[in-house]
């Protein structure tokens, strides 16, 4: 059976809706709520690390919010982001 993409969020993310960002051929699901954005990788890239993938996260935080990223926490797959608005 093959796997899509999951852009489900994490429990403290649940019931905010997502806002569809591209970055550098980067696709993320962000979603912000109050100081903080989390941005789900969807799309399929080779990433063993966070290396690129962060600095990428970061700008679809700040698209979709509107704030600066402060800072950056996680994986290459999904990454929480501390906003300063």
């Amino acid at each position: 059976m093959a796997l899509s993409a999951c852009d489900g969020p994490s429990p403290h993310f649940m019931g905010v809706d997502p806002v569809r960002v591209e970055v550098d051929g980067s696709v993320f699901a962000v979603r912000v709520k109050g100081k903080l954005a989390e941005a789900v990788r969807t799309n399929v890239q080779y990433a063993p690390r966070m290396g690129p993938i962060g600095p990428r996260a970061a700008e679809a935080m700040r698209q979709a919010s509107g704030c600066e990223v402060r800072e950056i926490r996680g994986d290459q797959a999904l990454i929480l982001g501390i906003l300063e608005c």
